[in-house]
């Protein structure tokens, strides 16, 4: 194996290893759909169909994944949604 093939196959592995959080958004009884939808285009820059949908599974699964990525971009989203009055945590 060249060193070229070393270091590619390195990097493969390093990029592999970055843990892939996700943010997961629970139903509640107090917000307001519109709340959740703006709330979601806001934190988690979806589209406002994307911030629709959520909201729907949500309602009417009890839970839905919001936003999927690093540890440290989700914490800030994941604050700004606790602030906003929903409820949500990182897994």
């Amino acid at each position: 194996m060249s060193t070229k093939e070393k270091i590619s196959e390195e990097l493969l592995l390093d990029e592999e290893t970055v843990k892939q959080n996700e943010i997961i958004l629970f139903n509640d009884d107090v917000n307001t759909f519109d709340h959740v939808i703006e709330t979601l285009i806001d934190v988690c820059d979806h589209t406002p169909e994307q911030a629709e949908q959520c909201s729907l599974i949500v309602h009417y699964k009890g839970k839905c994944t919001v936003k999927t990525g690093e540890f440290r971009d989700l914490k800030p989203r994941c604050s700004r949604l606790l602030q906003a009055g929903l409820s949500a945590e990182i897994v």
